[in-house]
């Protein structure tokens, strides 16, 4: 008997307890994907009721029958019988509170059950559309039924997607693909409740040109070398800069500029890229991309634009508004820049962070690009089956989205950089003491010495040489003993150094960086090497994987081709004799310091205002598709065109209306035929223009071709970066299938191309005459 109210009183205790800890475990959360969670929770603390009545009922019954059996025996009997009576005298206490506990119990389970029975009226509707959704069958959303498919067997792949909501369940997939991504129509039942108002548009706001550079220094931040690299260099121009803002703003007159929110992401710089830079800032390591990126920051900032500048990637990521996760799913709210300037390695981070969002925000980018994108290389579906495929390059971006250092290929932007300038007292005394027999190599990693004996020896002959190659403890051994080398110099005395040297000389190595020109504006005389081959992807390990096919046919083809003699001498340096007659000459020339317009701080500013002010490539409207088949009533439009007046190229007509907001300006336009072996840019070049590829949809038509006299058997729409143009021996003519292949760049022995060219403003090549 002791037993068996034993058991019946644990059992009393551990059912109160169950009850408990399944009430407390179950609360109801915030988020409408729980519902059918809580409605399980409930019904399993109901069956616990119903279990715990049950069983407080029998353990009653079994006490009624002990106390029958005691009432019916002889243990009342003698000395043993008071024991048992005494035992029991509790008894009858303990069954009322057994039978309270199992009535209090019971009412509990009734109110449960009229909880349960509202909860689940109330909640039938919610809970029959969580568990019955149904994928829709809608024309309009043809990717529906596979991206359900794929969140069925992939939703746990990212947290992201627990983030906006979605728990494994059917509606949950559809509420996800319909709300946050777009691949799924509406659900009707939940448009009153999750229907959002469209943002707002950034508000447009007036640009004002700023006149103090320190708060873009204590924008920039500190932690790395880089950045403190960069600050100084903005430090050490401010004054230039400066200067440059306010002849410009006069220039501008008044005119009303919107003012831009910026991102700039140097992805270079972030520790997931590796940060190779930084820590060879201090070592004579390439500082080009800095010059440059420093530059940027200051350009933009002068212009009054509204700046964040991130070099790590969780930075990007807090700027962006990207979800917990791995980034698979789109941001968290509308992307609140008008414009992301980044490179290649933060292109990359984007995509990998931004989800959708990425695809849908790309041509807000600018990605800055030391030697520049291809069109063949640009679009992935032509680059991967034409074999332009490489590590770099394949976004389908607009080519003119990538900016370049030097103005490689018009196919992209010119984005530049900045030499500093002097003032007539400097050049004057510049050139009173210049050292006609002083020399300075360009080149700062001891490599770059290795095997050019020859060369030294025969410059030694006649001129001192100065070095400024990185040591630590002795001097390397690829640097020969005469010469003498200063080891890394600060930017100040490197410019000192150049200001007395006569000559600069190149050894073919860095390709295209800033210190010829820096070398040119200080009175040097710039020496470089001709290539011959010309080097490219095909047959020199540098440039093999760069989204380009140009061939370089020198160390620096910019001064090569926009400067040239007196200023830089490109020679044949396997040619003994020619390179010694070459630094003779040079020694018995006089140059005064020279400076390209576009390298100027003005040149810099007037070029990134014009790209803001004029490009935009969210807005532009794509090309017309290639024509369907017309009736004989039909007639073509006019064309837009006109054969000029010699007779040798076409030009915009002046009887044709312009789009006022067409850039470049429609009537610089002119419309050339190449030679076969010609690029569209060497085309353009001979004839004094600049190849414009935004003009390429003008001559994308067959009535381009009969206006030129060219005659055509047939006329056929292709993917080639080569068109439009025409197979000459065979009367066959090409027009362009897909607009992101318009490129200026490549040439083809079997075609003539149409190449769109236009005029330049002296001094400033990336703009036409009337682009400012």
């Amino acid at each position: 008997r002791i037993f068996v109210l034993g058991i019946g009183f644990f059992t009393l205790c551990f059912l109160m307890t169950s009850l408990g800890g399944q009430f407390s475990a179950k609360r109801l959360g915030d988020s409408p994907f729980t519902i059918r969670t809580e409605v399980m929770g409930a019904l399993e603390s109901r069956g616990v009721l119903r279990r715990m009545s049950d069983m407080l009922e029998m353990l009653m019954k079994r006490m009624d029958i002990l106390a029958r059996l005691e009432n019916s025996t002889d243990f009342h009997k003698g000395d043993e019988a008071r024991f048992p009576l005494d035992r029991f005298q509790p008894a009858a206490g303990l069954m009322e509170r057994i039978q309270a506990i199992a009535q209090n119990v019971s009412d509990i389970a009734i109110k449960v059950d009229h909880i349960l029975q509202n909860s689940l009226l109330n909640g039938k509707v919610v809970e029959g559309r969580r568990d019955q959704c149904e994928v829709p069958r809608d024309p309009k959303y043809p990717d529906c039924a596979g991206k359900v498919e794929w969140m069925r067997a992939r939703w746990t792949s990212d947290p992201c997607y627990a983030f906006f909501g979605v728990d494994g369940t059917e509606c949950s997939f559809l509420i996800y693909l319909s709300e946050v991504e777009w691949f799924c129509p509406p659900l009707p039942w939940r448009n009153g409740t999750t229907a959002l108002p469209s943002p707002p548009p950034l508000p447009r706001v007036q640009a004002a040109f700023q006149s103090d550079l320190a708060p873009l220094l204590e924008l920039i931040g500190t932690g790395k070398e880089s950045l403190s690299f960069m600050k100084k260099r903005i430090r050490h121009l401010a004054q230039q800069w400066l200067r440059a803002a306010q002849r410009l703003e006069q220039k501008l007159k008044g005119r009303q500029r919107d003012k831009k929110h910026i991102l700039i992401h140097i992805g270079f710089l972030t520790e997931e890229s590796g940060d190779v830079f930084s820590p060879r800032v201090l070592k004579g390591g390439p500082l080009g991309e800095m010059v440059q990126w420093a530059d940027i920051l200051a350009a933009l900032f002068l212009l009054g634009h509204s700046l964040r500048v991130t070099v790590s990637l969780k930075e990007l990521q807090s700027h962006l508004g990207v979800p917990p996760g791995r980034g698979n799913c789109p941001l968290t709210s509308p992307l609140p820049f008008n414009l992301i300037y980044t490179d290649y390695h933060g292109l990359q981070q984007m995509k990998q962070h931004m989800g959708l969002s990425f695809k849908k925000y790309r041509c807000r980018v600018r990605v800055i690009d030391t030697f520049g994108t291809e069109p063949a290389y640009n679009h992935e579906e032509y680059a991967t089956l034409r074999g332009y495929r490489t590590n770099w390059g394949y976004w389908n971006l607009q080519p003119t989205q990538f900016m370049t250092m030097f103005p490689h290929t018009p196919d992209n932007s010119f984005m530049g950089f900045v030499s500093e300038e002097l003032n007539k007292t400097e050049r004057q005394l510049i050139k009173a003491n210049k050292v006609s027999s002083m020399a300075v190599v360009y080149g700062k990693e001891a490599n770059i010495w290795k095997g050019k004996e020859k060369f030294l020896a025969i410059l030694n002959k006649y001129m001192e040489i100065h070095g400024t190659v990185y040591y630590e403890t002795q001097r390397p051994p690829e640097v020969p003993a005469f010469v003498k080398n200063h080891g890394l110099l600060p930017q100040h005395e490197f410019q000192q150094l150049l200001r007395k040297a006569k000559l600069f000389i190149g050894f073919g190595f860095p390709y295209e960086g800033p210190a010829p020109l820096e070398a040119i504006a200080n009175g040097c005389v710039f020496l470089q090497a001709r290539f011959n081959p010309p080097h490219s992807s095909l047959n020199h390990e540098f440039f093999r994987g760069k989204p380009t096919s140009r061939e370089v046919s020198s160390q620096h083809p910019y001064a090569e081709d926009f400067i040239g003699k007196p200023h830089v001498w490109t020679v044949d340096y396997n040619n003994s004799e020619e390179f010694e007659a070459a630094i003779k000459t040079i020694m018995r020339t006089q140059v005064d310091p020279y400076l390209p317009y576009e390298y100027t701080c003005e040149g810099m500013l007037e070029r990134i205002h014009a790209y803001i002010q004029h490009q935009d490539f969210c807005t532009t409207s794509s090309p017309p598709l290639p024509p369907k088949a017309k009736s004989p009533a039909m007639q073509s439009p006019p064309s837009p065109l006109a054969l000029s007046p010699n007779a040798t190229h076409l030009v915009w007509s002046p009887s044709t209306s312009q789009d006022p907001h067409a850039w470049p300006p429609l009537d610089s336009l002119q419309v050339w035929v190449s030679e076969t072996r010609h690029s569209c840019t060497e085309t353009c070049r001979q004839h004094g223009l600049v190849c414009e590829p935004t003009f390429f949809r003008f001559l994308n038509k067959k009535e381009v071709f009969l206006q030129l006299s060219i005659t055509c058997d047939s006329t056929e729409y292709e993917m080639n970066h080569l068109h439009p143009a025409v197979a000459e021996n065979v009367h066959e003519c090409y027009l362009q299938k897909e607009p992101l292949l318009f490129s200026c760049a490549g040439y083809n022995t079997k075609y003539r191309r149409l190449c769109p060219c236009r005029d330049y403003r002296k001094g400033q090549v990336a703009l036409c005459r009337d682009c400012l």
